[in-house]
């Protein structure tokens, strides 16, 4: 969806289409998106520039416009480009909803949005990318085909990618043999990766002020007894412990609800419905063919059973 367009434009200009436009990314807060789209961009060996939808507002009249405008001016500058939009839902609500803003600036800003999109030049490779966590808010002309039109939901992570989290936030600090990160990826079922990593901050905080401690009470007894033989000092907390993730986990939350979870599996759901009308449609010779037994490269394997159907 992402990459082949920024790596292949000239597949696309062969069969004589222009490569899509962009995507929107939606799922819950915490989950990745800013982070998956810096790795797509890294991945496709593409210039990446992010935007944060408020940052783009401004109480001047027609100033908005012109940062948008800005905006793609440097993408175009700066391709092949990932231009990606954090927080879209700030900018792009549906028109005429906005109440309280001064003089509809908001409505302007999506105006201006639109129009960037449209006409940029298919010969320019820049891809857009944007993420929010209200995608039913979004006004539906950025989801028309040729703008945004594919919608990816980023859920929150399962049991291995929570273990992966947890090596990724720990990959630069000592972490005790007794500490086992498995058990942390199982217990937190439901948390996101920003709550994942405020428990290993949490917990490496813990380890730093016992660390700070020690080295307190050590210098306090070097002043009370300047005499003593100076022995071989060993650093008493020199790693994260069980225990500091034991405590971590008392005031450890999850920032996403089970009813918001809900809320995105069905958006999901009735995106979905909503875009399988023509899943039945067959040519007539190739519904023949289907007869014959002839295979289909787009079929999976549970539908090859439906072949059946026809005989």
């Amino acid at each position: 969806t992402v990459q082949y367009p920024v790596e292949h434009p000239e597949k696309f200009e062969k069969f004589g289409m222009s490569p899509s436009k962009g995507v929107l990314f939606y799922g819950p807060p915490g989950c990745g998106k800013t982070l998956l789209a810096k790795a797509i961009a890294n991945e496709c060996q593409a210039n990446f520039i992010s935007v944060k939808g408020p940052e783009l507002l401004t109480m001047w009249f027609g100033e908005s416009e012109a940062n948008v405008r800005e905006i793609f001016d440097k993408a175009r500058q700066s391709a092949p480009c990932v231009l990606f939009f954090d927080e879209l839902d700030s900018i792009a609500t549906q028109r005429g909803s906005s109440t309280g803003d001064a003089g509809g600036a908001a409505d302007r800003v999506l105006n201006q949005l639109l129009t960037e999109m449209d006409g940029m030049n298919a010969k320019k490779t820049v891809f857009i990318i944007g993420a929010t966590n209200r995608p039913d808010i979004i006004d539906p002309a950025l989801l028309r085909p040729g703008r945004l039109d594919q919608l990816i939901y980023i859920p929150l992570p399962d049991e291995a990618s929570r273990l992966q989290i947890f090596k990724a936030c720990l990959r630069k600090s000592p972490i005790s043999p007794d500490v086992d990160l498995s058990a942390l990826a199982r217990y937190t079922h439901g948390f996101s990766g920003a709550d994942i990593t405020e428990v290993c901050q949490r917990a490496c905080k813990y380890a730093i002020r016992e660390n700070i401690e020690k080295d307190i009470e050590r210098e306090r007894r070097k002043m009370e007894n300047p005499e003593a033989m100076e022995e071989d000092e060993v650093d008493d907390v020199d790693e994260i412990k069980a225990v500091h993730f034991e405590e971590s986990m008392k005031y450890a939350r999850r920032s996403v609800s089970d009813a918001d979870i809900r809320k995105y599996q069905l958006f999901a759901q009735t995106l979905q419905q909503s875009r399988g009308f023509g899943s039945e449609f067959r040519f007539a010779d190739r519904t023949e063919s289907a007869a014959a037994g002839a295979a289909d490269p787009f079929s999976s394997a549970a539908a090859a059973d439906d072949d059946d159907l026809y005989n």
